[in-house]
């Protein structure tokens, strides 16, 4: 069968492999290439059956349109030029290359020397001439219908969204109700037990470990390890197909619709700060064969060697127009094809980087806010990287939000005790104001969070005094070494029945914590239900029992507990308000915020610096500053990090009267609600939250249903 490219009637502007009906466009950038190759290759990607030079360059696009090819064409390109390290370049037409715009990918990476640019066993400066096709994946040009019927985008304001981290095979491999053909799958994401799952929890958004297309690193491979995580993207557009139960990429829809139907958002985790591809001394599979120079930022003192601030050996160069074009454009296909609601964005100060410094005001950021397509969806900044200034905990601007890892650390020495934490801990309680209450940002720039892939499970927090991390064959060397984590007596799991007692208390105490603090709540999947990766705090490259959550030792109680405390939040407005509360008054007079000592006087700077202090109260109203017409609440939050404590509760705004309506120190109930007079008694190592008395009462008319909710949660649920 022979292949010729014929002349369109009109300009195609889209870059990779579009299928427009009569037959299917190719487009590539390079700048620095002579001469681009298309590829194509047998349907089981084994043989190449043609090689055609593009025949167009505009500008440094090079396009072909060949008549009659369509959908599960199997493809990749060859690009010549210099092969000059020294100045950046490593055009070798001996290999194939993916399209960095392929929707989706064929077959398995198989790692071999023949995937280098040089020759193995010689330094980068040699020239290797084998072909690298029969080890490489490839592109196949996609279909883009899909029937919607009528889905849409949900759009959830920030104060109502409760966050749920998870992993497309980590949440579903173990889950004894996912049918075993769809565990690991984006099938088995979306499966009616996992949803059931989320929506009696009360998950408003799932955020996705990587699920754009990755391959498995060869040290791992060679170690018997994988690739778990996925933080190594090589196709930005095309989703990982270990994810797919069949061969359609349709199934990452059917998820995002299923999800959608069940109220929930998805957000993706995406990697646009480095590829696969590594070092220089990696192999060249896509961008590093397509244009060195252009796709990477290079050494300014040597172009032979990546400049990198991710830790992984090469840094995208997105200051680059057409790798941020690229960048834009991957952002704009799931959100537009598949109806993805969000991004996170992993070590996104490398993103903000111009001139090899971070800049709030630079492109990347400058060109996502006036996108009018992506400046309306989800945005998450991881705000650190590894190079030079790359923590920037707050300085990112709005819209995006920020992961906020001095709440997880706060929270953790709070609850283990240390001392000095109050000031620290009501810093955390209030949107951790001090990062981010600038630049008109809102109180929902914090995304808060107890524990995440990387590091410590909630259980294992409170299990471990050391990292464990054995398993990955780095003599424990890897990973964070300062956990804030406390074993309470035993390290790992103990039939201790104090120790466990304990351990489920604090577990209480940090849930809680992070539900009634301002900002935005994100949970790790499996921390619900007791999962414990057996003290392993950096389970990359753990795709087993140590890395997937355990549904067979499901912790009922808690996970009861952590239904009812979301809960607990959504019923009450003034935990979840948009502007920071700063203390103001309104004009008649009202306090929007208040700090107290155990006496109910107010703090004063003597407290404050009271290293001994571990009592908090915390009087909460609605901000002065927000509408007239948002209807808010009034609690009174005591968190006790140390013994029990007598408590006066405080007259504030008119209010004297109050009732427990929280308690993480009951055993039982932690939510029955209790009328108190005078002071009380805060259990040692607990949160007790207080409402109004006459808050606490129904309406003579409510319903059965009503009325149980309005004595569970101390108020009526709006």
């Amino acid at each position: 069968m022979s292949f010729s490219f014929s002349e369109l009637d009109f300009l195609k502007p889209e870059l990779g492999a579009e299928y427009i009906g009569s037959g299917t466009h190719f487009a590539v950038f390079s700048a620095h290439a002579e001469q681009v190759e298309l590829c194509l290759f047998s349907p089981d990607g084994k043989k190449e059956i043609a090689r055609l030079p593009l025949p167009k360059r505009e500008g440094d696009i090079w396009s072909g349109y060949i008549a009659g090819l369509g959908p599960g064409t199997v493809y990749g390109y060859r690009a010549h030029g210099p092969y000059d390290p020294k100045n950046g370049h490593r055009f070798n037409a001996n290999k194939l290359l993916l399209d960095p715009y392929a929707k989706q990918v064929h077959g398995d990476l198989k790692w071999d020397d023949a995937l280098y640019g040089y020759t193995i066993g010689k330094d980068d400066l040699s020239f290797d001439e084998r072909d690298s096709a029969p080890y490489m994946v490839k592109g196949v040009v996609q279909d883009p219908d899909f029937d919607w019927a009528g889905e849409q985008a949900i759009r959830r304001p920030w104060p109502e969204t409760i966050i749920y981290e998870a992993h497309v095979r980590g949440l579903t491999m173990l889950h004894p109700k996912v049918p075993d053909r769809l565990r690991g799958t984006f099938l088995g994401m979306c499966s009616d037990p996992i949803i059931d799952h989320l929506v009696k929890l009360g998950i408003s958004a799932i955020e996705l470990l990587p699920i754009q297309f990755f391959p498995n690193d060869r040290y791992l491979e060679e170690k018997k390890l994988t690739n778990y995580w996925g933080y190594q993207t090589l196709g930005f557009f095309a989703p990982q197909a270990r994810y797919l139960s069949g061969d359609k990429i349709t199934e990452i829809k059917t998820m995002v619709r299923k999800f959608h139907a069940a109220g929930m958002e998805v957000i993706m985790d995406v990697v646009y700060n480095h590829t696969a591809e590594g070092s220089e001394k990696g192999p060249t599979m896509s961008f590093r064969g397509l244009d060195n120079a252009s796709y990477y930022i290079l050494s300014p003192d040597d172009p032979r060697h990546t400049f990198d601030t991710t830790g992984t050996g090469n840094t995208l160069n997105v200051a680059h127009p057409m790798v941020m074009r690229m960048v834009l454009d991957s952002l704009r296909y799931w959100v537009g094809a598949m109806h993805i609601d969000g991004f996170r964005f992993d070590l996104a100060s490398t993103l903000g980087r111009q001139d090899l410094e971070f800049d709030r005001q630079g492109l990347f950021f400058g060109a996502i806010r006036q996108d009018p397509i992506l400046a309306g969806v989800k945005l998450i900044a991881e705000p650190w990287d590894v190079g030079a200034g790359g923590y920037q905990v707050g300085g990112f601007p709005h819209p995006f939000r920020e992961w906020n890892d001095k709440f997880r650390d706060d929270v953790r020495r709070f609850w283990k005790g240390d001392g000095g934490m109050v000031s620290e801990i009501s810093q955390r309680i209030t949107g951790s104001a001090v990062q981010f209450n600038h630049s008109d940002r809102g109180a929902t720039s914090s995304i808060n969070l107890l524990s995440a892939h990387d590091g410590f499970t909630l259980m294992d927090t409170v299990s471990f005094d050391d990292k464990h991390n054995e398993a990955n064959g780095e003599d424990n060397r890897d990973g964070h070494s300062d956990n804030h984590s406390d074993n309470m007596g035993a390290e790992g799991a103990t039939d201790n029945e104090d120790i466990n007692r304990l351990r489920a208390r604090r577990r209480r105490n940090m849930m809680a914590t992070l539900m009634l603090s301002q900002g935005v709540p994100m949970i790790l999947a499996g921390d619900e239900v007791g999962n414990s990766q057996i003290g392993n705090n950096n389970a990359y490259c753990q795709d087993n029992e140590i890395g997937w959550t355990k549904w067979d030792g499901l912790d009922d109680p808690f996970l009861d507990f952590c239904r009812k405390v979301v809960a607990f939040r959504k019923a009450h407005p003034v935990l979840r308000q948009e502007r920071f509360l700063t203390g103001d008054s309104t004009e008649d007079g009202r306090i929007e915020i208040a700090w107290y000592k155990p006496d109910a006087s107010f703090m004063d700077d003597g407290a404050w610096n009271d290293a001994g202090l571990q009592v908090l109260g915390v009087y909460l109203s609605k901000s002065a500053h927000s509408p007239d017409t948002e209807e808010m609440d009034d609690l009174y939050l005591v968190f006790n990090a140390g013994g029990d404590c007598e408590v006066h509760l405080p007259e504030v705004n008119g209010l004297k009267h109050w009732a427990r309506v929280l308690d993480t120190g009951a055993e039982e109930d932690a939510f029955k609600l209790h009328e108190q007079a005078g002071p009380v008694i805060v259990y040692a190592q607990s949160i007790a939250v207080f409402a109004p008395k006459g808050q606490t009462q129904p309406p003579k008319d409510a319903s059965k249903a009503e009325r149980r909710r309005w004595f569970h949660f101390g108020r009526r649920s709006r």
